[in-house]
């Protein structure tokens, strides 16, 4: 491989990776090139993606690069992405969301103990569908991992920010 297609293929690594634009001088300032250099590699990736007929494509986004998908696949990519998402939430979902939503951030533990049973996949399953995110970890013993809602969380729901979740119920069980 020649100094140039590694320079190429790993501006692609980047870029696939980065999931948003990356500022060419960040690429650049990485590869230990020149800006001109990166504009260079960037014809090469969008001409390779054309000659292939990729689906992908180069986006050039003012001083920033990204890998995204021709416009002609929207529809293909939007219908997987619904069907991935439309998925209605087990009972046991919606009650992890409603305890992290309301005490947040919590760790799987605090969860665990709520409910009364190991919540483990259902978390990982609701940080998957973009419900949930790490918030750090949390200061106490063992410092676990803390969950949150995410702006996805807000929108699925309705909500403008989490002061618009309803008063939690009171237990009136005597």
């Amino acid at each position: 491989m020649t100094e140039k297609e590694q320079l190429i293929a790993m501006t692609e690594a980047i870029l696939f990776s980065a999931g948003e634009p990356a500022e060419t001088s960040r690429i650049a300032q990485t590869l230990k090139i020149s800006d001109h250099e990166v504009l260079s590699i960037m014809e090469c990736l969008q001409k390779r993606y054309i000659e292939t007929n990729s689906a992908l494509q180069i986006l050039h986004l003012e001083h920033a690069w990204q890998i995204g998908t021709k416009p002609e696949y929207a529809s293909v990519i939007r219908t997987a992405m619904e069907k991935k998402r439309m998925q209605p939430l087990s009972n046991a979902a919606m009650e992890t969301l409603t305890i992290i939503a309301y005490h947040q951030p919590v760790s799987k533990g605090f969860v665990e103990r709520v409910r009364g049973v190991d919540s483990s996949s259902v978390i990982n399953a609701l940080v998957d569908k973009g419900l949930l995110e790490e918030a750090g970890r949390i200061d106490v013993v063992g410092r676990p991992i803390g969950y949150k809602t995410t702006s996805l969380f807000l929108r699925v729901f309705g909500l403008n920010s989490l002061n618009d979740l309803p008063e939690p119920e009171q237990d009136v069980t005597t």
